[in-house]
């Protein structure tokens, strides 16, 4: 009897023994639960920092892009503008070297003119001497024959000349002939007299032509020097608008380089960005499972949220299926309903870098002119409770193939996942080169989703590359 209550009391003492070490264990496995949680939230808050400042990087990195885009459209501007003054500039250089071609035309004229008046006097002058000399000849000669009459007697001589004449016929011959030879003296002076005087008039008329015509040229000068020196400047003019012309242009090419740099910058932060979102992604999702949350039933909401979500749905699923249709409202009410994500719809919805069908307006495009009736029905069955699973996470096959993910479920063109888990890429062949070459996606990963079809209805299917943001985890608080 004592044996068997000794060994009652063994068997007594080793199962409370059990259950209280049982209960140390459940209490450990709480503890390292907990533990496990907070180093997971730890690491999903350093990468959401992470986030944040590769965000803050792309805001400045843009607003650089904006500046300098303004500052390229202003530069262009000038370039516009010294190109148009270059023109003028030129135009009226142009102007100027032809009426300096007209002046030199007149010039050369005038100069020909001037050349023949020149002559013309030469000439004149010649004459006028020829005629002066003459005439001096000939009144030296008739000075000549006066002296000697007076030296032989004067008219007592011209008489006696006449008186010795034998008879009356010689008398009168020799009174003629004296009469003649003095008659004719007197005609050749005042001939010459009035070829020096006709002379001199010419003369005095050319010299007033020379005078006009130097005068002319003048002028003329004057002209070629003013519009000369006008040339001049504009030329002057013309060469500083061109440097600044090449400075401008240089200054464009600058900003082009710049340009191209802070847009290599910028896809490099949106890749890096996709990256963390990606990883932050993967973070809830495996802490997630680890307390998986109840985000089944109704929500309570507006008629703006209903259109929101309608809208969404059409955005993200116009080509689907209604099953397809119902399971992208699932994702965005799963997530509503998630600690880890936005308490609202439009929250959800709009959360940043999470749906490119929002950034790029569709969403706000098919709200303003009205969701169709069959997304509207199937938001509102969403919203009443309906679920096609729990997932929080849809993608196409195409990017959930890319990033690995080993347990989704394929509805229409969409891959749907709770959970983001992943297997291992394989390593790269040895030769890849003699491999068969398959798509794959570029290194920066698309920012903009290229497959959005704005029409109602069920025309058009989406499924090519809804893409990358909107289908990743969202960077929402866990």
């Amino acid at each position: 009897m004592r044996k068997r209550i000794v060994i009652w009391l063994v068997l007594v003492c080793l199962i409370f023994g059990e259950t209280a070490l049982f209960c140390r264990a459940e209490e450990n496995d709480g503890e390292d639960l907990s533990q496990t949680i907070d180093n997971m939230r730890q690491q999903e808050q350093e990468t959401q920092n992470a986030i944040s400042n590769l965000e803050k990087q792309t805001k400045e990195t843009q607003d650089a892009i904006s500046a300098l885009q303004g500052e390229k459209e202003k530069t262009r501007e000038s370039v516009n503008n010294l190109q148009n003054q270059s023109t003028q500039l030129q135009s009226t250089i142009n102007g100027y070297s032809a009426k300096l071609d007209s002046i030199n035309e007149e010039i050369t004229v005038a100069e020909n003119a001037m050349a023949e008046v020149s002559s013309e006097i030469v000439e004149l002058d010649r004459q006028l001497q020829e005629a002066r000399d003459e005439e001096h000849r000939r009144y030296e000669l008739l000075k000549k024959r006066i002296q000697s009459t007076y030296e032989n007697g004067g008219n007592q001589g011209l008489a006696r000349l006449l008186l010795e004449s034998g008879s009356l016929q010689e008398f009168l011959t020799k009174y003629e002939y004296l009469n003649a030879i003095v008659e004719y003296d007197r005609k050749q002076i005042a001939e010459y007299q009035a070829l020096q005087a006709d002379i001199e008039a010419k003369s005095e008329i050319v010299h007033e032509k020379e005078s006009e015509l130097d005068a002319y040229q003048t002028q003329l000068d004057e002209k070629h020097e003013e519009l000369s020196g006008l040339t001049a400047q504009v030329k002057g003019q013309l060469s500083s608008t061109r440097s600044s012309l090449s400075s401008e242009q240089n200054k464009l090419a600058d900003y082009d380089n710049k340009l191209a740099e802070l847009d290599k910058k910028m896809k490099s932060l949106q890749a890096k960005t996709a990256e963390a979102q990606a990883e932050l992604a993967k973070q809830i999702a495996e802490r997630l499972a680890l307390t998986k949350e109840d985000t089944s039933g109704a929500y309570s909401a507006s008629e703006s949220e209903l259109i929101w979500l309608a809208a969404t749905i059409q955005a993200e699923a116009d080509g689907e299926s209604y099953t397809g249709k119902l399971a992208v409202g699932s994702v965005i009410m799963n997530r509503v309903k998630s600690s880890a994500f936005p308490s609202t719809v439009v929250a959800v919805i709009t959360q940043n870098m999470q749906f490119a069908s929002y950034r790029s307006g569709k969403v706000e495009l098919i709200m303003a002119r009205g969701p169709n009736s069959t997304c509207i029905r199937a938001a509102q069955e969403v919203l009443d409770g309906a679920r096609v699973g729990d997932y929080l996470f849809f993608m196409t096959k195409y990017y959930a193939d890319y990033y690995g993910i080993s347990e989704y479920t394929m509805i229409g063109n969409h891959a749907f996942f709770y959970r983001w888990v992943t297997i291992p890429k394989p390593e790269p062949q040895e030769n890849p080169e003699e491999q068969p070459s398959e798509e794959q996606p570029s290194e920066e990963q698309p920012c903009e989703d290229s497959g959005d079809n704005g029409d109602g209805g069920d025309g058009g299917d989406d499924s090519g590359s809804e893409e990358y943001y909107e289908e990743q985890p969202s960077e929402g608080e866990s």
